[in-house]
C-alpha cells in the first residue's frame, strides 16, 4: 500500500490518519565528531603526554588528537579485536611526517582487551577517555567499571560520555539507540552515579555534553551527556607496587613509533633537507644576480659585494634577520658556491635542528659536499651559470 503525507506532515495510510511522524533529528557536524572534538579540545587544554582511549573501536578518536605535539604515548583498548586491527593504516606515519618530524617521540599502541580488566601498562596517565562505553557494560562490569579505572588506573582525568535518555523521546524511535547498549541513563542517574565515584576515589566531576536539541526541546539537555573528571590530590603518576607493576592482561594487536627529532637519524634527515634547501635556494638568487648584472639591470635591485641577491623568500623577524646578516655569507671560488655552516646555523629552522656547527658537520658530512676544511656547503655553479 502506497504512503504519503499530508500538508500537516502526518501520515495518511488508506485515507485514514495515522499517528504525527516525528522527524529525524540530524546533528551537524555528526554526533559522533562532536564528542571526539570536545576530547581534541580538552588535550589542546590540558596538553596530556599519554592518554588511553577505553573502547577505542576503529580508532577514530586517536586519528584526530594524534597530531597534538604534546602527546608522547596514545593506548587504544577495545574488546573487538577484529575491529581494532583493521585500523593499521590509517594510523601509520605518513611521508611527510618523515620530512617534518615531531619535536617529541609518539607511540600508538592497540590494545585487545576489556576496559573492566587490569593492566599495569595503562598506569598513570594523564588522560582516560570512555567514550560511549559504559551503556555496553552489564551490571557486573558496571560495577567493576570504577574500581579498575578511577581506583587502580587512577588517572589525572577522565572523561565519560553516554546516551542521554532524556533525549530519546524526541527520536522516531522510543527503544534504545544501539542493540547492544544494556542501559540508557537519564541526566539525573547519570550524574547520581558520577556523583557518586567521584566522591568515593577523590575526584572532581563537572558535567557537560554535546548534541544541542532542537528549539522548543531545550528542556531534555543535551543528546550526549559528558562528565570530566579531575584527580583530587593526589598526582597521576604514583610509584606502583610490584604486584601491580607485573600485570598484563591486554594482548597488543598494533603498535607503531612515529618519526621525532629525538631519534638521531630522524633528525639528520630533517637537517639534511633544511640544509639542501637553504643552500639551492642561495644558489638561485646567486645565479638570478648575475643574469641582472649580465643585462644592466642592476638598478633596482639590491645586490651584495658577492653577487647574492638579499633576503628574497622567507618572511623573518627583525632579530632573525639582523642575526643573518650577521652571519658569514656566502662566497664563490671558480665554479663553485661556498655556504659558510655560521650562515646556516642563522637560519631559524636549521638552528632548531641543531645547536652548534660541530653539531651540523657530525650529522651532515656523510649527506652534503663540505669544504676541505669543513666550515661551508659547496655546491657547484657549472650546471646553471647564466
Amino acid at each position: 500500500m502506497e504512503q504519503s503525507n499530508d500538508k500537516e506532515g502526518h501520515d495518511v495510510v488508506g485515507g485514514h490518519f495515522d499517528l504525527p511522524v516525528k522527524k529525524a533529528i540530524n546533528f551537524s557536524p555528526p554526533l559522533y565528531r562532536q564528542r571526539y572534538s570536545f576530547v581534541n579540545d580538552l588535550v589542546n587544554q590540558h596538553k596530556p603526554k599519554k592518554v588511553a582511549d577505553l573502547g577505542c573501536g576503529n580508532a577514530s578518536l586517536i586519528q584526530m588528537i594524534k597530531s597534538h605535539s604534546c602527546l608522547e604515548l596514545i593506548v587504544g583498548v577495545d574488546i573487538n579485536k577484529d575491529k581494532i586491527g583493521s585500523q593499521r593504516c590509517r594510523l601509520s606515519p605518513f611521508s611527510g611526517e618523515y620530512l617534518s618530524p615531531r619535536d617529541l617521540n609518539l607511540s600508538i599502541i592497540l590494545y585487545h582487551g576489556s576496559a573492566v580488566e587490569r593492566d599495569s601498562r595503562l598506569l598513570g596517565f594523564d588522560l582516560v577517555t570512555c567514550i560511549e562505553l559504559i551503556e555496553h557494560l552489564d551490571a557486573e562490569d558496571l560495577a567493576r567499571f570504577p574500581e579498575v579505572v578511577f581506583g587502580y588506573l587512577s588517572p589525572a582525568m577522565v572523561v565519560i560520555s553516554t546516551p542521554n535518555s532524556d533525549f530519546n523521546p524526541l527520536f522516531p524511535a522510543v527503544t534504545l539507540r544501539d542493540s547492544d547498549h544494556k542501559f540508557e541513563w537519564n541526566r539525573k542517574q547519570v550524574q547520581t552515579w558520577a556523583l557518586g565515584v567521584a566522591g568515593f576515589y577523590h575526584y572532581a566531576v563537572e558535567f557537560t555534553g554535546v548534541g544541542e536539541p532542537p528549539e522548543g526541546a531545550e528542556h531534555v539537555g543535551y543528546c550526549t551527556q559528558i562528565g570530566v573528571f579531575r584527580k583530587v590530590g593526589a598526582p597521576a603518576t604514583e610509584p606502583c607496587v610490584a604486584e601491580q607493576c607485573g600485570q598484563h592482561i591486554y594482548k597488543i594487536v598494533y603498535s607503531v613509533s612515529y618519526p621525532s627529532l629525538q631519534q638521531k637519524e630522524v633528525r639528520k634527515l630533517a637537517l639534511a633537507n633544511e640544509v639542501s634547501r637553504q643552500v639551492q635556494s642561495m644558489r638561485q638568487r646567486y645565479v638570478s644576480s648575475l643574469r641582472i648584472l649580465q643585462r644592466g639591470e642592476g638598478n633596482g635591485h639590491q645586490v651584495s659585494d658577492t653577487g647574492l641577491v638579499t633576503f628574497s623568500g622567507p618572511v623573518f623577524t627583525e632579530l632573525e634577520k639582523l642575526k643573518i646578516e650577521k652571519s658569514p655569507e656566502p662566497f664563490r671560488f671558480g665554479n663553485k658556491l661556498y655556504v659558510p655552516l655560521e650562515r646556516l646555523l642563522a637560519y631559524p629552522k636549521v638552528n632548531r635542528l641543531c645547536d652548534s656547527v660541530d653539531t651540523m658537520r657530525a650529522l651532515i658530512a656523510d649527506t652534503v659536499r663540505l669544504s676541505r676544511d669543513g666550515s661551508a656547503v659547496k655546491v657547484d655553479l657549472r650546471d646553471a651559470s647564466p
